[in-house]
């Protein structure tokens, strides 16, 4: 094993030699996945290389400092740690690669209409017939759906047995006459969200993930890393503007001549203050992660990073002051200042509701008494439900 000077030097010398900002992206994507630094916590059969924790970093904070993407997606690729969990060989060989290489496009087909914070209650069916299940029923809150080829789909493959007991996994190919997408405008303006409608749609029976019935076990891996990405990366603040990434407070309050406001300088402390702690706790989820359980806390880094985002933007509209009452073209600071505002809310809800993570935390992390359910143990067709 080299050292971690070794790996720096050895890492550093690749990206030099391979490195282009003007390279094709694709290729370069094929060349990260080769090279084993996509995953470098994975073993090597599966694309990684079979690095502890402290040295996958390296590899990480080296492609940072060069600018380059694609490594990391050990901690971040929510599909394919799935797949590498969950999967069957057979769905390994077909999908790992195309994964990492971000080749497919995704989606999550989890929430419905009368399913949201409650998941186990999902109705969508999907029943086999012959080496396919059909599947039949409505998801709703779907980000991507429109360009997806696949979806990540919980659907009820048992109703005579409890909500948590009759679920299954599926990767459902989305491009069929039985999948119809209609997007949901949001109040930002945009319509990244959509309602899915799924009508005999097929899923061959290899495309299962984990044991039929056992669902519940694999949405909760899946969950896990989409709250630790959602717990890294602040896209509930993200500004309108492609590339300007996450607005920087402190260079903000310059600009407007409000560094020596005392009250703003606190709020700006405070912010960096929970990103820096959020960081932290996420490379404990991420430890527990690779382990093999749904660690808890990662719920704790997605309410934080929840709250992160509100006060960003809170922040930001305390910065730019009046012109946060103005939007449009010619007011980017006011506009981007709304954005974040508004936007923030899909911090709030993706990944589970903000209010979810407070029981998840409560129940596993604190060890309080579990919320009453009264249906936990009973059969799912025998329980009502609202029309």
């Amino acid at each position: 094993m080299s050292s971690d000077d070794e790996l720096r030097a050895e890492v550093r010398a690749w990206l030099a030699a391979h490195w282009d900002p003007a390279v094709d992206r694709a290729r370069w994507m094929a060349a990260v996945v080769d090279a084993g630094y996509a995953v470098p916590r994975w073993p090597r059969s599966a694309f990684g290389a079979a690095l502890g924790d402290e040295q996958a970093g390296i590899v990480e904070a080296e492609f940072a400092r060069a600018g380059a993407p694609g490594s990391g997606q050990d901690r971040t690729n929510l599909w394919a740690n799935t797949v590498l969990t969950h999967g069957s060989t057979e769905l390994r060989e077909r999908l790992l690669r195309p994964l990492l290489e971000n080749r497919l496009r995704m989606c999550l087909l989890y929430s419905e209409p009368g399913a949201g914070s409650d998941l186990a209650g999902v109705r969508t069916s999907a029943a086999l017939e012959g080496d396919e299940y059909v599947v039949d029923g409505q998801k709703v809150w779907t980000s991507n759906a429109a360009g997806a080829d696949y979806g990540m789909l919980l659907a009820r493959t048992d109703p005579a047995v409890p909500k948590h007991r009759g679920l299954s996994f599926f990767f459902l190919p989305m491009d069929q006459p039985g999948v119809e997408v209609r997007p949901l405008r949001q109040i930002t303006g945009e319509a990244h969200f959509n309602e899915v409608f799924l009508t005999g749609a097929r899923v061959p029976r290899a495309f299962v993930l984990g044991e039929p019935g056992q669902g519940w076990r694999v949405l909760q891996t899946a969950l896990a890393y989409e709250r630790v990405a959602l717990g890294q990366a602040n896209l509930g603040a993200m500004t309108r503007a492609a590339g300007r990434g996450e607005a920087d407070l402190a260079e903000l309050a310059r600009r407007y001549d409000r560094s020596d406001d005392v009250l703003l300088r606190r709020e700006i402390a405070r912010v960096f203050a929970l990103r820096a702690v959020n960081r932290w706790n996420n490379q404990r989820a991420q430890a527990q992660l690779e382990q093999g359980s749904s660690s808890p806390l990662a719920s704790l880094g997605k309410l934080s990073m929840s709250r992160i985002v509100h006060e960003t933007g809170r922040v930001q509209s305390a910065i730019v002051g009046a012109q946060a009452l103005l939007e449009g073209p010619d007011h980017p600071d006011g506009d981007d200042s709304n954005f974040a505002s508004m936007n923030a809310y899909f911090t709030s809800i993706g990944g589970g509701t903000d209010q979810i993570q407070r029981n998840i935390i409560g129940e596993r992390l604190l060890g309080l008494p579990r919320e009453p359910e009264v249906d936990r143990d009973v059969p799912f067709q025998d329980v009502q439900h609202s029309s």
